[in-house]
């Protein structure tokens, strides 16, 4: 059976996908898979979705270029809503927002928490990495990266800092610096996974360094 048979689809034959940064945790947006959509974005590991509006399957990021690969898709108890975990390129909302998530009912703007912050965080994401490389899920991004090799991984290195480069020569905004710089760290943290080497060598250098300047 396929796993798709066993979900709950509403009456349009359609789920509500719930998308969500692998590395922060942040919500990133909200859209509608169809079985053909869901299909798609498994055999391809690219995020896919069904437009009610123009009733058509579209790709994330087939116009802009923020394209969402895939790291997990998980069905909730009720099996009526799915929660699809993405490594994000650049941002998601097609105001330019990382997230769609930034309207507060109270008033005002702002980006909802994103759970663990600092070196926190970069712990929390050094661990699904190696959940990655340990067991690898089908159709996963970093998967797919550390298959490849360290030659690929390091390709997409220099590809991140040319971006974080070009956002930050380029007049673009603050926000986008941020994404770019992201990537950039989320790859190179790919790499020691890759490498065998654990994060905290490089805060231990990183403090080393620091107690020789002081």
């Amino acid at each position: 059976m396929s796993p798709r048979d066993d979900l709950k689809w509403d009456p349009q034959g359609l789920i509500p996908a719930v998308v969500q940064d692998t590395e922060t945790g942040q919500l990133l947006m909200v859209a509608w898979m169809s079985p053909e959509s869901l299909e798609e974005t498994r055999r391809t590991g690219l995020s896919h979705f069904w437009s009610r509006s123009r009733n058509a399957l579209w790709r994330k990021g087939e116009t802009s270029g923020h394209t969402q690969h895939v790291d997990g898709i998980y069905a909730d108890c009720d099996r009526d809503t799915l929660l699809v975990q993405v490594h994000q390129d650049g941002v998601a909302c097609h105001t330019g927002a990382r997230s769609c998530f930034f309207t507060r009912l109270d008033g005002g703007e702002a980006a909802p928490a994103s759970g663990a912050a600092g070196p926190a965080m970069l712990e929390v994401l050094e661990r699904v990495l190696e959940s990655r490389k340990v067991a690898p899920p089908p159709g996963s991004y970093v998967a797919g990266l550390l298959e490849k090799g360290q030659p690929q991984i390091c390709r997409k290195i220099g590809e991140e800092a040319a971006e974080v480069m070009t956002a930050a020569l380029g007049g673009e905004g603050d926000e986008r610096v941020v994404s770019e710089v992201a990537d950039l760290w989320f790859h190179t943290m790919v790499l020691l996974t890759a490498r065998g080497i654990p994060l905290r060598r490089v805060f231990q250098e990183l403090a080393r360094r620091h107690k020789k300047d002081t």
